[in-house]
C-alpha cells in the first residue's frame, strides 16, 4: 500500500484547517441590519413597552445576552415544531438575528428608547 505523498498530506491539513476556521464563524457586528430585521425589533419593542414590561425584559435580555447564539440554534432545531403555531419566516428571521452578537444590545436600546418616550408622554 503506497504512502500518501507529503504534498497531499499538507493539502488535506490545509483543507481541515480552513474548515475549522469557518466552522464557528459568525457574522461581524459591523454589518448593518436589514430593514426587515429593524422592523421586527421595533414590533417586539412595541409589544414589550405596551405591556409595561420594559424593565423586566431589559433585565432578562441583559442576563441572557451571552446565550443568544445558543438560543438561535435551539430555534433552528425546534422550527418544525414551532411552525405549527408561528410564522416560519419570522421564526427563521429571529434565529438569524440571534446569531448576531450585537442584536440583543440593539433590541435593549430600542426598548429603552420607546420606554422613555412613553414615560415622557405620561408626565
Amino acid at each position: 500500500m503506497p504512502l500518501p505523498s507529503k504534498v497531499r498530506i499538507v493539502e488535506k491539513l490545509a483543507q481541515l484547517q480552513a474548515g475549522f476556521r469557518h466552522a464557528f464563524a459568525v457574522r461581524p457586528e459591523s454589518q448593518p441590519l436589514s430593514v426587515d430585521d429593524v422592523e421586527l425589533m421595533e414590533r417586539v419593542a412595541d409589544v414589550i413597552v405596551k405591556r409595561g414590561m420594559a424593565a423586566p425584559a431589559t433585565v432578562f435580555l441583559e442576563s441572557m445576552g451571552p446565550m443568544n447564539f445558543l438560543g438561535s440554534q435551539a430555534l433552528h432545531f425546534f422550527t418544525p415544531i414551532i411552525e405549527c403555531a408561528f410564522n416560519v419566516k419570522e421564526v427563521e428571521q429571529v434565529a438569524r438575528l440571534l446569531e448576531r452578537r450585537d442584536s440583543i444590545p440593539r433590541l435593549i436600546a430600542v426598548i429603552e428608547a420607546k420606554s422613555s418616550i412613553v414615560r415622557a408622554s405620561a408626565q
